[in-house]
């Protein structure tokens, strides 16, 4: 917004963040520090945690987290909070518009009562709200958020129609109109549940298919080649990152008003969060191949950021295999070019530094759990004993014998 010309500011409670912003500094590796650099410098970004300057905006975009409880139930507080502190200084004929995931009908049913009613203001004759879903995808080097296609969904087309020329005027992609803000919400839990269910399919195939002898990789590998009709989905540990994991049960606790029972989503997020202890179940079986316990085996886990290529590892199923790899006694040691350190339950874990032939020659298993593209392949397939490559990360290395795949 602020590259497309508009004075843009971000408000947080988090005081270092805006403080980092403010310096030019960035904390988020899509974002080019030299562009953030520059937009502050003239002016045309800047943060601030003084919400009373919402006041001045003509736009505003909520864009909060939206997790999970204890309890696996939505927790809508960040939404809810935001909506109160935007209420207290909303002015005429401003545009809200809601980018946090949620379920169908948080637009209509949480977010305007709460405007309306800590503003004085009437939604559609005095201010504008809608509903488009953040499409992210770190680490793509094709599609940001600037190229993505946009989805709009206002309350009255009048609403939809100015959110949709705002983003037009940021964005080099096509702004997808729809008629309402829970259609625009459902859309965005149907793409990340569609990508939960196909994944959680291939996760259990590939538990039948090792007790088959056969390659779930190969497998795929061979379905996608039919220009039709099919989308390749690859194994892994367990699902990772803010969206995947989480915005199904979203869709799930919301259907349970209706007296609806998403099955599929059930039976699919069951398969998906059993695969660290199934993968923990390998290891042992591996480490049993060379005659060693797990209790007292020395493992190097490679890769806790949910994906290759970036310092995320909210969710990563690594985590958990570690921990898991950990109660059954093992020595686990963890190496991610990413990621330095992690909070995992409330404990801090640091990571190796580095890793040589030498480091690699002293433990009895290496287990990959994150592809990332900066590992040194050839020189892990040569210096370790036995390898357990949970993403196929090792597919162009030549002598496989000490390799076992997912």
């Amino acid at each position: 917004m602020a590259k497309a010309g508009f004075e843009t500011i971000g408000f947080d409670v988090q005081e270092e963040k805006v403080k980092m912003i403010n310096q030019g500094k960035n904390y988020i590796k899509d974002v080019v520090e030299s562009d953030l650099e520059s937009l502050v410098r003239d002016g045309k970004l800047s943060a601030t945690t003084d919400f009373e300057q919402i006041k001045e905006m003509d736009f505003i975009a909520i864009c909060v987290p939206t997790p999970l409880d204890m309890h696996q139930k939505p927790d809508i507080s960040y939404v809810k909070n935001s909506a109160k502190a935007v209420a207290k200084f909303l002015s005429k004929d401003t545009i809200v518009v809601l980018e946090s995931t949620t379920y169908p009908g948080t637009t209509e049913e949480l977010l305007k009562p709460i405007l309306e009613e800590g503003s004085g203001l009437k939604c559609e004759e005095d201010f504008y709200l809608g509903f488009s879903p953040e499409r992210v995808d770190p680490g793509n080097a094709v599609y940001k958020t600037k190229n993505t296609p946009k989805v709009v969904g206002g309350i009255g087309k009048e609403a939809t129609q100015v959110i949709a020329s705002m983003y037009e005027a940021v964005l080099e992609a096509q702004i997808y109109q729809v008629s309402s803000p829970a259609v625009a919400e459902m859309e965005k839990i149907l793409e990340n549940t569609y990508r939960n269910i196909n994944i959680g399919l291939v996760n259990e195939l590939t538990m039948l298919c090792y007790k088959m002898g056969i390659s779930m990789w190969e497998v795929v590998d061979s379905a996608k080649t039919k220009p039709y009709g099919f989308q390749a989905f690859y194994p892994g540990p367990g699902l990772g990152g803010h969206c995947i994991p989480l915005d199904p049960y979203y869709l799930d606790w919301k259907a349970r008003e209706y007296g609806f029972h998403t099955s599929m989503i059930q039976t699919a997020s069951m398969i998906n969060d059993k695969m660290p202890e199934y993968c923990a179940q390998r290891v042992s079986k591996i480490l049993s191949n060379y005659k060693k316990s797990m209790n007292g085996a020395k493992i190097l886990v490679l890769g806790v950021a949910y994906k290759s290529d970036i310092d995320d590892y909210r969710e990563s199923p690594a985590l958990r295999v570690i921990e898991l790899l950990q109660k059954e006694n093992a020595d686990v040691d963890w190496y991610d070019t990413w990621v330095t350190e992690y909070e995992y339950k409330g404990d801090k874990h640091v990571g190796l530094s580095k890793i040589d032939e030498k480091d690699l020659q002293a433990y009895d298993l290496v287990m990959i759990t994150t592809a990332h593209s900066n590992f040194d392949y050839e020189m892990i397939a040569k210096n370790s004993k036995a390898i357990f490559d949970i993403r196929n990360a090792m597919k162009h290395i030549k002598n496989r014998e000490n390799i076992e795949l997912l």
